[in-house]
């Protein structure tokens, strides 16, 4: 075995060994603490004291208990340009990058490092050890123990990285999370570049070498603390300051200091507020008043225009009814404009008060939300906190006029601005407008709905036939434009007077006719043929003439009754036979003139007809 040794001591150390050895510069107590190897390879130490199995043994031992990835100490034997040669105790000397050490140039030989076994052979049969990693090594112990003990530590904000910051925890670089910087959310996280703050290591991530460290969570035992004290004390009423930490579309988050409380935008102002932003921003320091506190779920109800009296009690003499006032339009609703003439006092222009002669439906046809009006104050209920306004009362009431202007009788020209069922609304003048009913469109014709006569836009003559200016409404007619024609149809059209007339529409009991002069007459469906019509539309259409007797004249109803089988009563047979042949009525043709059966008819067609309605 000795005699093996020298052999296993020829590599590339050896030379290199020999030549630290002959160094004078080496002091005479750092030679003193080369290790036992390295005194043994020099020949400086007698081996002969110790014989083979001793030395295999020593040998054995410290082959067997060294490993990749200990923690070493050792001792410097060399310093090259590229490496240092350090002894551990082991068969050959390691080898440590040089630029590894920071002030290599200042080491010698014999000094003691802390190093870390890297590989037990490399490709070259070298041992590898790293300073680097041995410092590292530290670092970590030292950062295991922060996160076992829990204990606070101080670290400097280096960068901003997705999802956080990059850290310097003793000289390592860790983790710091957007959302463990602050209690509150970070809105500049380059802010915080650059500063030194407290933290705790909240995960270590072996595997990886991962730390992740939190400043939140000191943050959050500082106001547990102050959570408590404030909640101890809370009560209605009470009086705080916060800082404005979160702002939604509902409310305003006010922190109190650990507690958050809730500000909802109905107590933000006095005033209508659209946005909680439109009176507060975030992080803006803010007093606020305690309105509730649910103990239980831990709820805090705030308010902030509690702590300003109520513009209502301050109004005093203010807004007097014929006060002028101008405001800005805040809301619209079915029946009215909101105008809000000062921060929490609002007042109400009903549609109609808007305007005298337009017939307002909503209030946007004359403002719109934001827009600024001038009105006059109706009325006012300090009590319930109620303001009548309106804007037609800034000008003259144009139907103080209407009299003068459009008499009783007058006739004037207008626009149909409107149909309904009942009548035709006319427009004499921009905003004024008056009604002409069904019945006083037309002397003569049956008109079931206005659209039958006039469409909306045509210009009609009107005659006023009356103005009721309390209730604002003026009637007029259109018929009245020329004579009541009744008078003379009353010696046209008197009781058996033969005429003739064109369907001009067809209903369940009879027909419409026009007559001559254009007037309508009624004949009922039993009047129609002698035999029975069962359905009017299968023998009769609009457009056909029917030869006609008056019947029935109604002067103070307007109502002509008409007859096709009076009229034929004195007429030939052959008469009777073209007019039935133009509408064939089954069995009609049985029938005689006078209405009686003809010798032709049988019992069965008696049994199929039904008796003509006198």
């Amino acid at each position: 075995m000795s005699e093996q040794t020298p052999e296993a001591t020829k590599d590339v150390t050896m030379e290199t060994v020999a030549a630290a050895s002959a160094q004078p510069s080496v002091a005479p107590e750092l030679t003193a603490k080369r290790s036992a190897i390295a005194a043994l390879l020099s020949g400086e130490l007698d081996g002969s004291a110790m014989n083979d199995d001793a030395f295999l043994q020593l040998f054995d031992t410290k082959v067997s208990t060294l490993k990749a990835d200990d923690m070493v100490h050792g001792t410097v034997v060399s310093v090259t340009k590229d490496e240092i040669l350090v002894d551990i105790g082991f068969k050959s000397l390691g080898v440590v990058p040089r630029a590894e050490f920071v002030g290599a140039e200042l080491l010698a030989p014999g000094e003691v490092v802390d190093v870390f076994v890297e590989k037990i052979e490399d490709g070259e049969g070298r041992l590898m050890l790293s300073r680097r990693r041995a410092d590292f090594m530290k670092t970590w112990e030292e950062i295991l123990k922060l996160a076992e003990t829990q204990t606070v530590t101080q670290v400097r904000i280096l960068r901003r990285i997705k999802g956080g910051m990059v850290v310097d925890l003793l000289g390592i670089e860790a983790f710091l999370p957007g959302s463990q910087i602050d209690v509150r959310p970070v809105r500049d996280f380059d802010a915080w570049v650059g500063r030194t703050i407290d933290v705790r290591v909240v995960k270590v991530n072996h595997p990886s070498e991962n730390v992740v460290v939190s400043h939140k969570v000191l943050l959050e035992e500082q106001l547990a603390e102050q959570r408590g004290k404030i909640l101890e004390m809370l009560e209605k009423g009470l009086v705080l300051e916060g800082t404005v930490k979160a702002i939604s579309d509902f409310g305003v988050f006010v922190d109190l200091g650990g507690v958050d409380g809730l500000v909802h935008i109905t107590d933000l102002s006095w005033g209508r507020v659209a946005h909680p932003s439109e009176i507060v921003t975030l992080d803006q320091q803010v007093k606020v008043v305690v309105l509730d506190f649910d103990e239980n779920r831990k709820r805090i109800s705030l308010g902030m225009k509690q702590l300003t009296s109520h513009p209502w009690d301050q109004i005093g003499e203010k807004y007097e009814p014929g006060t002028k006032v101008r405001g800005k339009v805040v809301s619209l609703t079915d029946y009215g404009a909101f105008i809000e003439i000062e921060k929490g006092v609002e007042g109400l222009i009903h549609i109609s008060e808007m305007s005298w002669t337009q017939h307002v439906k909503h209030p946007s046809q004359v403002v719109s939300l934001g827009q600024m009006v001038d009105a006059v104050v109706l009325n006012i209920d300090k009590g319930e906190r109620k303001l009548a306004l309106g804007m037609k009362q800034l000008e003259p009431d144009p139907w103080n006029d209407l009299m003068a202007k459009y008499p009783i009788g007058s006739v004037h020209k207008g626009a149909v601005r409107n149909l309904t069922n009942f009548g035709v609304f006319i427009e004499l003048e921009p905003g004024v407008d008056g009604l002409v009913h069904i019945s006083d469109l037309s002397w003569t014709k049956k008109i079931r709905h206005p659209g039958e006569f006039v469409k909306k836009g045509d210009e009609i003559d009107v005659v006023v036939l009356a103005v009721d200016n309390e209730h604002r409404r003026i009637s007029l007619g259109h018929k009245q434009i020329s004579e009541n024609p009744w008078d003379i149809f009353e010696g046209e059209f008197g009781v058996g007077t033969e005429t003739e007339g064109k369907i001009v529409r067809l209903i369940d009991k009879g027909v419409i006719v026009e007559m001559p002069q254009g007037v309508d007459g009624f004949v009922p469906v039993s009047q129609l043929s002698f035999a029975p019509v069962r359905n009017i539309a299968e023998f009769f259409n609009a457009g056909d003439n029917l030869p006609l007797k008056v019947v029935e004249f109604d002067k103070e109803q307007k109502k002509i009754v008409l007859s096709v089988v009076e009229y034929l009563r004195t007429r030939s047979a052959e008469e009777v036979a073209t007019y039935n042949a133009n509408h064939p009525v089954p069995n009609a043709d049985k029938y005689n003139a006078d209405g009686s059966a003809s010798g032709a008819t049988t019992i069965e067609d008696l049994e199929d007809s039904e008796p003509i309605a006198e």
